[in-house]
């Protein structure tokens, strides 16, 4: 009898009830990881924190059980401290910034910063308002955030057995690596910029499928409002494929995404139709004008060579190239003299850096009236059509073209 019980003991340690192999097991692990992947930024990030969609109350009570059963996450906790990474982003203010904490703190820490955040009252307070407060949330969810993974961790060692205790340490380790550590850490440190907000976010690859599009951060940073984080052609945001889904079977429904700079008609004479189409896509008026600019650049260049210019002079220009479409504050401080003198030896651009300023100044200059702006917005595209620099009296066309 003992020798009986000790071999199926024996039996469900090495398979568990399940009998899975390996590659079985293997790919349980990847499917219910991204499960969890796929509530986080799903229900978490974009329809609870920053309310770009709203879902139908069976898949926000699927994903609010999962996220208690494989992470412990208690959901007015993550909004707010998500929401307060975005309100002071890259401050001291900041709970998880790699710009103020260092990328190695966020790295390898970065589950200790949110834990400490979640411990901050007047935090919770502040930006934690609007998450569900209903019976379940009060008496298990928030009362008993540790008792889901405890009974994942006996489901997952009753299906495979010993190996079960690593399945459940992959499921508790994914979330801290790939959203503190990967997102928070390394999305504002390292990747490309298809835009350039304030802060110092990064897209960290063009297929955003390893963390359901959460790798597509400087584009969510910029549009936080948006339901869909793809905005190029090569970019793939698997996220908005869930929610895309869950809306065609009527159990989500999407409130707003990535405004689109559409073109019509060239004016001759602005109006407050194509003023509205400026301010409304500013980021991707921008992000075109640093195109124009980076043209330009690399036009310079090519001219220095024709002219014969020193290797130093071509070295500074090459330099300056790469930095001169960033805002100043984003420019390192080892190459700003290398972009002043690229300034003072280029006056074509040093106009399209003048203009750059002053054109942002139609949405900063909040004070102004419409009927102001619409003037300014008008000498402005006069000004470019002036200036004799090719790049800004084609950008200039093409603004007047801009519509709603």
């Amino acid at each position: 009898m003992f020798s009986n019980l000790f071999g199926a003991l024996i039996d469900w340690l090495a398979h568990g009830f399940s009998g899975f192999n390996g590659w079985e097991i293997v790919a349980f692990t990847l499917v219910v990881t991204h499960i969890t992947i796929a509530a986080v930024t799903v229900f978490l990030h974009r329809a609870q924190a920053h309310r770009a969609l709203h879902l139908h109350g069976l898949p926000s009570h699927f994903f609010r059980f999962w996220l208690w059963l494989t992470t412990g996450i208690v959901t007015k906790e993550w909004v707010a401290i998500h929401r307060k990474h975005h309100a002071r982003c890259e401050t001291p203010d900041d709970p998880h910034s790699p710009q103020t904490r260092g990328i190695k703190t966020v790295l390898l820490k970065g589950s200790e910063l949110y834990r400490s955040e979640a411990r901050n009252t007047e935090t919770l307070a502040k930006f934690g308002h609007g998450t569900p407060d209903d019976w379940i949330e009060r008496n298990m969810y928030s009362r008993f955030s540790l008792a889901g993974v405890t009974l994942m961790l006996i489901v997952d060692l009753l299906l495979f057995g010993a190996i079960g205790a690593t399945v459940w340490a992959v499921q508790m380790l994914w979330i801290p690596i790939t959203a503190a550590g990967i997102v928070n850490g390394i999305g504002h440190w390292w990747g490309y910029r298809n835009f350039d907000p304030t802060d110092a976010s990064r897209n960290i690859l063009p297929w955003g499928l390893i963390i359901g599009g959460e790798e597509l951060h400087n584009n969510h940073h910029t549009y936080p409002t948006s339901a869909k984080l793809s905005v190029k052609p090569h970019e793939f945001d698997i996220g908005w494929l869930y929610i895309r889904s869950l809306e065609l079977l009527g159990l989500a429904t999407v409130r707003k995404t990535v405004p689109r700079l559409r073109f019509g008609a060239v004016k001759a004479v602005a109006d407050d139709k194509m003023l509205e189409a400026v301010i409304a896509n500013r980021y991707e008026v921008m992000a075109d004008y640093a195109r124009s600019l980076r043209r330009a650049s690399r036009a310079e260049v090519r001219r220095l060579k024709t002219e014969g210019s020193t290797a130093s002079e071509l070295a500074d220009m090459r330099i300056a190239s790469r930095w001169l479409h960033r805002d100043d504050e984003m420019i390192p401080n080892k190459v700003k003299a290398q972009v002043a003198g690229a300034l003072a030896s280029s006056p074509r651009l040093a106009k399209l850096v003048t203009k750059r300023d002053e054109l942002r100044m139609l949405w900063t200059r909040t004070h102004f009236s419409s009927e102001q702006l619409v003037a300014n917005l008008q000498a402005w595209l006069t000004e470019a059509e002036q200036s004799g620099v090719s790049a800004l009296q084609e950008f200039g066309l093409r603004l007047r073209a801009a519509r709603v």
